[in-house]
């Protein structure tokens, strides 16, 4: 299915600032990323098929997409936040639990854990692309893919920002790989003057499966934790010129944005995405057991897929689905999973 393309003149100015950036160089200083608790793996798993008498008031507020989209191949596409994925190099030098300091410096037992962890969790979802944050270095890409049952996802490509104690983007996909592009370093504009960047890389992955063009974004935007809401919201109106300009150049191709995006669908940076028409964002459908993020008894959706209606392809009405166990995460992460079915093009 193929929409007319309308960029607000706003949109377009960015647009046409937004060209790729190369991978900036190793040895920067400063992490800027999310701080949390890990949890532990409770045995079960939820996907969301059920939730407490509370949570039963839909959201009317959020319109819901209508599937026009002819049935044809489908393929999943999962997004998982896996909660400080660590490897065995302490890069900051501050790597002490006993001073609160951010960066784990893992055991190898407890590295193979993770891994094995994060591999169950990813084999569970069973998705043909898994869009994940917070993994440190391709120590830890290398550790997860050979937990993983061998050939099933042979693309596996990393959005390394360069940081000390980094936890990046990341992109496992069962498919053939076409290109990445790396967009960490694109001037966003900030609402009252200046600019900022992306807080971690925003990956772009073109990939070919069942011979069909997919585009997938892996994003994670700035925390909440000390907060920045200001760049927050550049990250969103970057973000949403990319994958516009993206699905503009590939009509054919399904383009999904994918990640643990750190606000509400009713908050300006997620409206800032969706507004404008360009990106649905596929959950909606499922509202209120969206939910992927518990804190303090207060549930929320945090983590967000987002397929954009300019290109082709579609979402499969209905298949958005939460996995989550007793804690509220998944497994060793603190944040819950979201897989959702797309017709390809």
């Amino acid at each position: 299915m193929q929409i007319p393309r309308l960029f607000p003149l706003p949109m377009l100015a960015l647009l046409a600032s937004c060209a790729a950036q190369a991978d900036p160089a190793r040895g920067r200083t400063g992490s800027g990323s999310d701080t949390g608790t890990t949890q532990t793996d409770s045995g079960s798993l939820d996907t969301g098929a059920a939730d407490t008498a509370a949570d039963t008031a839909a959201d009317t507020t959020e319109d819901t997409t209508e599937d026009t989209t002819p049935a044809g191949p489908t393929i999943e596409i999962a997004t998982w936040n896996t909660a400080r994925f660590f490897d065995r190099i302490c890069d900051s030098g501050r790597c002490d639990a006993g001073q609160d300091d951010y960066e784990e410096l893992p055991s190898a037992a407890q590295f193979q854990y993770k891994a094995s962890q994060l591999a169950t969790g990813i084999t569970r979802q069973d998705a043909d692309i898994m869009l994940l944050q917070e993994v440190e270095s391709q120590d830890c890409i290398d550790a997860l893919v050979a937990a993983l049952p061998a050939g099933r996802w042979p693309v596996a490509v990393l959005g390394e920002t360069g940081f000390d104690a980094s936890v990046d983007v990341a992109v496992l996909a069962n498919g053939e790989l076409v290109d990445v592009i790396r967009h960490r370093n694109v001037p966003l504009p900030l609402a009252g003057g200046g600019s900022t960047t992306f807080t971690r890389e925003f990956l772009e992955v073109e990939l070919l499966i069942q011979g069909r063009p997919v585009t997938v974004f892996s994003a994670h935007f700035r925390s909440k934790s000390n907060d920045d809401p200001a760049r927050r919201l550049a990250e969103a109106r970057g973000a949403a010129a990319i994958v516009a300009a993206s699905a503009a150049a590939s009509p054919d191709a399904l383009v999904v944005l994918g990640g643990d995006l750190n606000d509400t669908p009713d908050s300006e940076p997620l409206l800032s995405l969706t507004s404008p028409g360009i990106l649905v964002r596929v959950a909606s459908d499922i509202v209120p057991n969206d939910w992927t993020y518990a804190f303090n008894s207060q549930r929320d959706a945090i983590d967000h897929l987002l397929i954009a209606t300019t290109a082709s392809g579609g979402y499969v009405a209905g298949s958005a689905t939460v996995f989550r166990d007793a804690t509220g995460g998944l497994l060793t992460s603190d944040h819950a999973s979201l897989r959702a079915s797309f017709y390809l093009p």
